[in-house]
């Protein structure tokens, strides 16, 4: 059960990375390219810069005190070293900070580009 939080942790910002998260794409969908760009983008910093500074904060005092008593699992037979997997909260928060981060660098090329593509149109009904 440990290791398939350790995968389901360190895999979020891996699977923002490769753009293998579940997306609703309602409105974008009948977007272009740059549309689609901007999207991302307002989302990366109106929603996921804020979630993932709001879970380090938070989980830093909790991981801290986990740390200090060296937190082992309370379940017969548990893992000892439960502070290491609590460990894996705010790890995951800065790394898909980054992720978003580079995510909206990666992004801003597409917001600038001109609108001569066809792919940049609204798609018609």
């Amino acid at each position: 059960m440990y290791m398939h939080a350790v995968v389901f942790m360190l895999g979020i910002p891996y699977a923002l990375k490769h753009d293998a998260h579940v997306r609703v794409d309602v409105f974008a969908e009948r977007l272009g390219n740059r549309g689609r760009a901007w999207v991302d983008v307002l989302g990366h910093l109106l929603f996921l810069g804020p979630v993932c500074v709001t879970i380090l904060v938070f989980s830093l005092p909790y991981v801290a005190s986990s740390w200090r008593v060296l937190e082992g699992s309370s379940e017969v037979g548990g893992i000892p070293g439960l502070f290491l997997l609590k460990s894996l909260i705010p790890l995951t928060a800065a790394l898909l900070l980054l992720q978003g981060l580079a995510e909206v660098v990666r992004l801003i090329p597409q917001l600038k580009a001109p609108l001569t593509d066809r792919t940049d149109q609204v798609a018609p009904d």
